[in-house]
């Protein structure tokens, strides 16, 4: 387990207040300091773990709002059909400036809880095939490991259909 990281900053840091977040709701977790990874691929490796375990959490602009959507690690977002089933007459990935201003954080490093962020959070179904989802932690050399039963308790997301095999 790591301790309290405290680099200064004023504000605490994205992974201090996700496991305040998690220790306040009783979700049990495990964290990993590892070295910088920076695709699924890489960070399932370092883990040893299932991509299609990994958390991946996209942000969206859907017209005027911003919306995070959770896929296993393996799959992509299946835009032309969460458009539909949503009923969006928009949908486009957040770009890095965008990600950075609403998190602080440079995409692949974002943890898979929208509320953190004041963004509305989907889930796709296919996760709950998986008991242990592992995910970054507001750091590319930072994860957490917990039960997806805690992850859907402490985050609420709408769950359904969002995902699509990789091409």
């Amino acid at each position: 387990r790591l301790g309290s990281h405290n680099y200064g900053h004023k504000m605490a840091s994205v992974f201090d207040r996700l496991s305040a977040m998690l220790r306040d709701r009783d979700a049990t977790f495990d964290v990993f300091e590892h070295e910088p990874v920076f695709t699924s691929e890489e960070v399932a490796q370092v883990r040893g773990t299932s991509l299609s375990s990994g958390a991946k959490a996209l942000i969206c602009k859907a017209g005027d709002a911003f919306l995070m959507f959770v896929l296993p690690a393996d799959k992509r977002l299946a835009s032309k059909e969460v458009r539909k089933r949503l009923g969006l007459r928009s949908l486009r990935f957040a770009n890095r400036e965008e990600v950075l201003e609403m998190t602080g954080l440079k995409p692949g490093s974002i943890p898979p809880f929208g509320s953190l962020f004041d963004l509305k959070t989907y889930c796709d179904e296919l996760l709950r095939d998986e008991s242990v989802i592992n995910f970054n932690a507001g750091d590319h050399s930072i994860s957490i490991s917990m039960a997806y039963e805690d992850f859907i308790r402490v985050e609420q997301p709408q769950i359904g259909m969002f995902a699509e095999a990789c091409k």
